[in-house]
């Protein structure tokens, strides 16, 4: 027994390490940029909150912050899908990992009410073009064989480098509280800690410099691309985004306080925060390098729905726990089981769509995710102030619950993609 288990352990092994030595160059330099760029969010989002606090601004300020951002991203999201294949993915990639340093450094810099959500819109753009051009990208950068591995090892990597982040951002204020004469806790300490992470975000343009990749053709790039995607696919496209619709309105109510949240509800300190926080995207992290393997054996979607749906009784506990420990503790295994299917769906619809189409795909899904958080924050940030964060964790229960079920109506049940048409066939 012990002997055939061993043996098992070290095929998976041993294929694991197959699939990630046939990561393409362009790939491998890919990841490097989420090396820094992960590290350097996984500060910033633990802080920035803080940060806005510490100058004497409230909840509803960074739900509104966070809606702007969002609602950014959202309304950018098919203009900067074609703006992706006109620039090619390089370019848009560039671009993008510049300009999110920026908008840190321009809130540090000019920390007022009007900055900070101008710097919102522009980071939200930034984000958008990312996004619509990453996908695409590892589709065109990989193959069959080990593309659900580079999706996840994306989304791994950026979770434990988050982690990395969430631990150093955890003293970073401390030490620059230190070198300034000022309380941790302090404005100046913040923002200079922030100010530190917009130059190491625009650090991570280097490795993306290495990249050789190609433009598309006029055709692809019509203007028009997108509004006759959709028309032609109205029901696939319904079935593939509607999930993540709900999904990510549950997820605007809670995931952007999560900080807050032990802050105000279980009272604990920035350094305990920030560790938990790394604790915590290194558990998700963990979680998503596993999820390709448990992917092939158990299918993509099934995957979703048991990992999703597991999360659930957690997300629960999290939320209404009365000791921190049973908070924390619940807070991990949340984080890896709600989240590691994240790229094994997002593979799976890229697999839908012909090559052509996937940067328009890419900007609906975009669209989809950033629609809940351009609205939820702020709904969140106002019943926070009012009623504390029980009503924000009971709407998120009832959403992602809502979202797990149509993923197992649409896909697992039904099966109805199985049968339908590739697009352009």
């Amino acid at each position: 027994m012990n002997l055939a288990f061993l043996n098992r352990t070290q095929r998976a092994l041993q294929e694991y390490y197959e699939r990630i030595r046939a990561f393409q160059p362009n790939a491998r330099y890919y990841l490097l940029n989420v090396i820094i760029l992960g590290a350097a969010m996984g500060v910033f989002r633990l802080l920035f909150n803080f940060y806005v606090l510490s100058l004497g601004f409230d909840e509803a300020l960074l739900g509104s912050l966070i809606t702007t951002s969002s609602l950014a991203a959202l309304l950018a999201a098919l203009p900067v899908g074609y703006l992706a294949d006109l620039l090619g993915r390089k370019s848009s990639l560039l671009l993008s990992t510049l300009l999110v340093g920026l908008s840190i450094g321009g809130m540090v810099l000019w920390p007022s009410e009007a900055v900070f959500y101008l710097m919102n819109i522009l980071s939200g753009v930034a984000q958008s073009l990312g996004a619509v051009s990453m996908a695409p990208f590892m589709m065109e950068n990989s193959s069959e064989q080990e593309r659900t591995y580079l999706f996840s090892f994306n989304s791994g990597m950026q979770m434990v480098m988050a982690s990395v982040g969430n631990w150093i951002g955890g003293f970073l204020p401390g030490w620059v509280a230190s070198a300034r004469g000022v309380t941790s806790t302090s404005s100046l300490a913040y923002g200079g800690a922030l100010l530190i992470i917009s130059l190491v975000a625009v650090l991570g343009v280097a490795p993306l410099l290495f990249l050789r990749t190609k433009k598309l053709n006029g055709a692809q790039r019509s203007v028009f691309t997108p509004l006759r995607y959709a028309s032609q696919h109205p029901v696939l496209l319904g079935k593939l985004i509607l999930p993540m619709l709900v999904t990510s309105i549950g997820a605007g109510l809670i995931m952007p306080f999560m900080n807050v949240f032990f802050r105000v509800v279980h009272r604990q300190s920035d350094p305990v925060i920030g560790s938990l926080f790394a604790w915590g995207s290194l558990a998700m992290g963990i979680g998503l390098l596993l999820a390709p393997p448990l992917a092939e054996r158990m299918g993509k979607i099934q995957f979703v729905v048991i990992t999703q749906a597991l999360s659930i009784p957690f997300l629960a506990l999290l939320g209404f726990a009365p000791l921190f420990w049973l908070s924390a503790a619940a807070y991990y295994v949340r984080l890896a089981l709600m989240n590691m299917s994240t790229p094994v769906y997002q593979t799976y619809v890229m697999e839908q769509v012909d090559e052509s189409s996937r940067a328009t795909v890419a900007s609906l899904v975009s669209m989809a995710w950033n629609f809940g958080w351009a609205f939820s924050p702020s709904i969140s940030g106002w019943l926070q102030v009012q009623y504390g964060f029980g009503p924000p964790f009971i709407g998120t229960l009832v959403l992602y619950t809502l979202s797990i079920y149509l993923y197992w109506e649409f896909f697992w049940r039904k099966r109805s993609l199985v049968t339908a048409p590739v697009p352009g066939d």
